[in-house]
């Protein structure tokens, strides 16, 4: 179910990108963090925030620029995804 503010499935759905395929979109992620080159946003209470700028390749073979951002937990400094958002500059 979209979600009221913030919905990203329109937009990975231009990708091929669904509920029934999440692991495909895992697994790029995951690609994305271990390949990209990750840059410290800023420091919270719950510790250091990155952002890696990069794509995705969907299932459909599209590709989506975006940025992600990641958080290295400061209690148990497991590296974290928190949220996607389009690349708006890419290809300018």
């Amino acid at each position: 179910m979209p979600r009221i503010e913030d919905d990203k499935s329109g937009f990975l759905a231009l990708a091929g990108y669904s509920l029934t395929n999440w692991r495909l979109l895992e697994r790029e992620l995951r690609r994305q963090v271990e390949e990209g080159d990750a840059l410290l946003i800023r420091t919270t209470q719950y510790g250091e925030m990155y952002h890696v700028i990069g794509h995705l390749r969907g299932p459909n073979g599209r590709l989506l620029n975006v940025i992600t951002v990641w958080v290295v937990l400061q209690a148990t400094g497991e590296t974290r995804f928190v949220t996607l958002v389009p690349d708006k500059e890419a290809g300018r």
